[in-house]
């Protein structure tokens, strides 16, 4: 098993956050809206961030 960086482990943290918001979603609570401010600038971070970090687990998934 390959050694993961911090950069791994930051898109691991960031990809488990937005999948816990999805469940939170699905019973009618929006997690990272209740936490930060709907429509916030700093919410709309986390959803760029959680993005982005969802892409680089696909890079991370296919190239190792």
């Amino acid at each position: 098993m390959a050694e993961k960086n911090i950069v791994d482990w930051i898109a691991l943290v960031l990809v488990i956050v937005g999948g816990l918001n999805w469940m939170f979603f699905a019973f009618g609570y929006n997690l990272v809206d209740a936490l930060l401010g709907k429509g916030s600038i700093l919410a709309q971070l986390v959803y760029l961030l959680v993005g982005a970090a969802a892409v680089y687990m696909i890079y991370f998934a296919v190239s190792k």
